[in-house]
């Protein structure tokens, strides 16, 4: 009572000295914020920092030229540094490493070039001390041709005949041939002769990777098996590969499958592009399949308890059909099917208005009550400085960091590292050395593959080998963590803000979202929440000094914004007042902007208005808001 009666006593001295502020749902703008939290509480992986190490480049700590899993334990320190929450190992399982890692002998035993399973498990616990969540790569396409399923496969062992895709093959005057005009993501026929069975066997990707066929309940049940033994070592969930591959069409009556229908635009017939993979990717049961890998580790979180186990999707797919895997009415997906747009849909010369286009067809596509996701590179696409330009490193990872949901940065692009020109000689990649040396750049991923960078000493930190798996950059002297650190505004340095200010920031993590082009050269997004600041991310994409007026896209916004975040191209400061009617962004600039403490905003009639607040006014103000919580 007491309490409530010096609520209404300093809301009536209010709005005596300034009747304006006793509209509903005051949001003010002070160094005091925070009355506890809006809405329900978020999933850890909701508005979490991902990050991809590749771990033959991440860090060797035996000195054979290959990162390795003590070298991720031994740097995980850095990744906290970050404000990382969760990292995604590419695959550190028992293979012959035609593709590798992707071509595994045995799904639940650790490589020895990595390490061991106890070295695994100290992995784990390093993690678990830095609370650094750890997600592995789920490969359930196909497995080793040295995998011991695909050997009792071909000896026709009952128990494993048809644990992969075979097939007798189709006979034209006397002559065997495979069994559809089927192409490899890798070139050539997807179809490989077996001496000893007798048959093909499909292979979508090298021909030491058979598929395996999910048509067949035992594989799903094994595969599923494979989760569970992972999800028992503590991991907190899976990325998995190349889900659209999964299923390929059933055999019609006759036992025989059906040729793809040709793309004219491609000439090549050994090309993946030469035909359209309507019977080899994104088949229906791909979905349902991925539904059933998500009851797995539902079924394994209510048995032992713990936060979320979760499922990210590598999905390059038709949007509509990524949307599916997030789950339905009745059931639960992958609670991330990666969102690769802001890769495939932006190039060199996209102007704001693309950018806004691609930012916005992820979200009005999504399904009401779903979590984004926000993907700018990985082990199998060109890195960000090469693809965008070293110049709009520091303006996309603020744009990731400021936009709804997760997002996931792949090593070394918190750097602003870019391709390495690899020789023929040096190449390794199988879809590069399946080419020919006028051709194999255009195929191969080596050059975002390359060492991470750690210092300006011999194999920039990487190695103390005598010959890296890969060669170093050129420019690692210059680009390395270590030099990184000591300079304020460094790619490193502003992506390290970045993810410091989106941890603090309720409004960064819950908030509602705007995205809008003010111009061909200038992106903004606007995340706002009641009762919070408002915050503004400008990204000016090209060469040219652009002054905008925020004012006529934001009509709600204060007349000035404090600067939060700069980059090095930034004439302001941290801590500057900028005017919002006229606001100069230099070539290439990006900047985060905040509503000053200095004004309070409010809501009437559906519109938020903001006061200039001082001194007693903003006390009060606090006070207020302070005792109508209470």
């Amino acid at each position: 009572m007491i309490i409530q009666r010096l609520a209404a006593f300093f809301a009536l001295l209010l709005q005596l000295l300034c009747p304006t502020l006793g509209q509903q749902y005051p949001n003010y703008h002070a160094d005091f914020v925070g009355m506890g939290g809006q809405g329900a509480d978020l999933k850890w992986w909701q508005t979490a920092a991902f990050y991809q190490i590749y771990p033959r480049s991440f860090k060797d700590s035996n000195g054979d030229g290959v990162g390795d899993l003590n070298g991720i334990a031994e740097q995980l320190p850095y990744l906290k540094e970050l404000g990382i929450t969760a990292t995604w190992l590419s695959p550190i399982f028992t293979s012959p490493m035609a593709d590798f890692g992707y071509d595994i002998a045995n799904f639940t035993e650790i490589a020895p070039i990595f390490g061991t399973m106890a070295d695994f498990e100290h992995l784990m616990e390093v993690a678990k001390k830095l609370e650094i969540k750890i997600i592995l790569d789920f490969v359930p396409n196909h497995s080793s041709d040295e995998c011991e399923w695909f050997r009792r496969s071909a000896a026709r062992d009952p128990e494993f005949k048809d644990f992969y895709v075979w097939h007798p093959g189709r006979m034209e005057n006397g002559n065997r041939h495979p069994p559809s005009n089927w192409i490899s993501v890798f070139r050539g026929s997807a179809w490989q002769w077996h001496e000893g069975r007798q048959e093909f066997y499909l292979h979508q990707f090298v021909k030491k990777q058979p598929d395996l066929n999910y048509r067949n309940p035992k594989v799903r049940e094994t595969m599923s098996n494979v989760l569970r033994f992972w999800l028992g070592k503590g991991v907190s969930g899976f990325r998995i590969d190349a889900v659209p591959h999964v299923f390929e069409i059933a055999p019609d009556a006759q036992n025989q499958y059906r040729d793809e229908p040709r793309n004219y635009w491609d000439n090549d017939p050994d090309d993946y592009g030469y035909l359209q993979h309507i019977y080899t990717k994104d088949q229906p049961e791909t979905i349902d399949l991925v539904y059933s890998w998500r009851a797995v580790l539902d079924e394994f979180q209510r048995e032992h308890g713990g936060e979320d186990r979760i499922l990210m999707a590598e999905t390059y797919s038709p949007i509509d059909i990524v949307m599916q895997y997030y789950g339905n009415a009745t059931t639960e997906g992958a609670q991330l099917p990666f969102n690769f747009l802001l890769i495939s849909e932006l190039s060199n010369s996209s102007n704001a208005h693309a950018y806004e286009g691609t930012v916005l067809k992820w979200l009005q596509h999504m399904p009401k009550g779903r979590t984004a996701n926000w993907v700018l590179g990985n082990h199998d696409q060109p890195r960000v400085g090469s693809r965008l330009g070293r110049d709009r490193v520091d303006m996309l990872n603020m744009l990731t960091s400021t936009l709804p949901g997760a997002s996931v940065t792949y090593q070394g692009e918190e750097l602003g590292m870019t391709n390495v020109w690899i020789s023929w000689k040096d190449t390794v990649d199988p879809s590069a050395c399946n080419t020919n040396p006028s051709i194999y750049q255009q195929y191969s991923r080596d050059p975002e593959r390359t060492p991470f960078q750690w210092t300006d000493g011999q194999d920039a930190g990487f190695s103390n080998s005598s010959k890296t798996w890969l060669p170093i950059a050129v420019d690692y002297k210059q680009v390395n963590v270590e030099l990184e650190r000591q300079k304020p505004l460094s790619h490193l340095n502003v992506f390290k803000q970045l993810w410091l200010l989106r941890k603090q920031s309720q409004t960064l993590q819950r908030g509602e979202t705007e995205v809008k082009a003010l111009s061909d050269a200038v992106l903004s997004v606007k995340r706002y929440l009641e009762r919070d600041f408002t915050y503004l991310t400008l990204l000016n994409i090209y060469d040219g000094v652009e002054t905008v007026n925020l004012l006529q896209s934001f009509p709600d916004l204060p007349p000035q914004l404090k600067v939060v975040v700069v980059t090095e191209r930034s004439q302001v400061k941290v801590g500057d007042l900028v005017n919002s009617t006229s606001l100069q962004l230099q070539p290439k600039d990006s900047l985060v902007l905040q509503t000053p403490s200095s004004y309070y905003s409010y809501v009437t009639n559906g519109e938020t208005r903001f006061l200039p607040v001082l001194g007693a006014y903003l006390w009060l103000a606090q006070v207020v808001l302070y005792l109508t919580n209470r």
